[in-house]
């Protein structure tokens, strides 16, 4: 889409060629963001390793860092297509000198002190072959109960688990005396459980605070919900025809887009799994109030490559948002982010661990926490405008 359209509205004056490039690129990724079915940004294939222009996500989200990398590339590529290779080479080389020296700035401004909480991280390395039948069902209760239990004892003031951790709902956990439940009551430490919840007749992908009396404090639902592997898109249309062919359980329920999460610890910023593409979901419940992300995953569906690129976007979002961010896995990588980006402490892939840390809660606000990603829509009008007026002088020669 983005070459055809490339190919039939561009301007021909460099500059405005280079610009409708990359607003063009920048207006396309805004809209796929809308739909159900997206992964990430160009922006992604900088993080973790360039943190210094992962900083400039701070003024409007991933699409500050799209558009940087296209007018880069653009410039270069301008720098082959027409006469003047030096002025584009050039431009494109102090472009790249600046924005990673700035970014690099803003990476060693030193963080300004936020509230101590001590945490700790259960990953329960259950493989999806067995997670929801009766031999990984003993294997998480077993794992996640000792976890739990151990954690408390060093200290912790609360305590992550995966997505799903406990593949019950929540108030069946309670009704049999879960050991899970029964740890909880013994030791006295909040957790944060993946486990299901119910909506109706529907059940939701939901993580839990738990208070240290093991009563029920807060709940977050899933919002955004995986086509076909959680729910079935167009259900009565296609559900009957997608039920015959498919052996996915596809039923979830989707929670509302404006869910708040408030535990004993503070308002938290949440994500499961799949959202951690999205971060506008992010942003939104930055600007709400949150203080730390959370994000819960399972993971356990893929070759090691997918943790990796899951633990790229919580990379983003942390420095996105100025918060510290905990990554609780099934099967890995589970981490401890830090605002700006540095993973202090990362999981193995299929293990079993336990883990504690300290993060702070912050209050601050980046631009883009604050206001959102006001540039998509200036880069919107501008390609538009660009191609309007590339065509009208076009079209001026035949009217002539």
């Amino acid at each position: 889409v983005w070459g055809e359209c490339l190919g039939r509205f561009a301007p021909k004056v460099g500059w405005q060629n280079l610009l409708f490039g990359a607003a063009l690129w920048c207006s396309l990724e805004a809209i796929w963001q809308l739909g159900p079915l997206w992964w990430s940004s160009l922006a992604y294939t900088q993080s973790p390793g360039n943190l210094a222009l992962l900083h400039w996500g701070r003024i409007s989200g991933p699409t500050t860092v799209t558009f940087l990398l296209m007018v880069v590339n653009g410039a270069i590529a301008q720098a082959f297509l027409t006469p003047k290779p030096r002025f584009w080479a050039g431009g494109a080389i102090a472009l790249l000198i600046f924005t990673h020296t700035l970014g690099a700035i803003w990476s060693q401004q030193p963080l300004s002190p936020g509230e101590p909480l001590r945490v700790g991280l259960i990953q329960g390395n259950i493989p999806n072959e067995i997670k929801l039948y009766p031999k990984g069902w003993r294997r998480a209760i077993a794992g996640y109960t000792s976890g739990y239990e151990i954690l408390a004892q060093q200290g912790v003031e609360v305590i992550l688990t995966p997505e799903t951790a406990l593949p019950f709902p929540w108030q069946e956990l309670v009704q049999n005396h879960h050991p899970f439940y029964q740890a909880v009551q013994r030791q006295g430490v909040p957790v944060w459980l993946g486990a299901f919840g119910q909506t109706g007749t529907s059940y939701t992908n939901s993580l839990f605070t738990i208070t240290g009396a093991a009563e029920l404090y807060s709940r977050y639902d899933k919002v955004k919900l995986v086509p076909l592997g959680e729910y079935i898109p167009f259900q009565s249309l296609l559900g009957g025809v997608i039920n015959r062919l498919s052996p996915l359980d596809a039923h979830l329920a989707a929670g509302s887009p404006d869910q708040i999460f408030d535990t004993p610890l503070g308002r938290a910023i949440v994500g499961i799994c799949y959202e951690s593409a999205f971060p506008r979901h992010f942003q939104r419940q930055a600007a709400a109030g949150g203080e730390f992300i959370l994000t819960a995953s399972n993971n356990a569906h893929y070759s090691p490559a997918m943790p990796a690129q899951h633990h790229a976007l919580d990379v983003m979002r942390a420095i996105e948002l100025d918060r510290w961010a905990l990554r609780a896995t099934n099967t890995g990588y589970s981490a401890i982010v830090t605002p700006h980006g540095e993973t202090l402490w990362i999981s193995g892939i299929n293990t079993y661990e336990l883990h504690a840390a300290t993060i702070e809660r912050r209050q601050t606000q980046t631009l883009y926490g604050q206001r959102g990603d006001g540039l998509s829509w200036v880069l919107v009008l501008s390609a538009v405008s660009l191609a309007y007026f590339s065509q009208r002088r076009r079209d001026l020669p035949r009217n002539s």
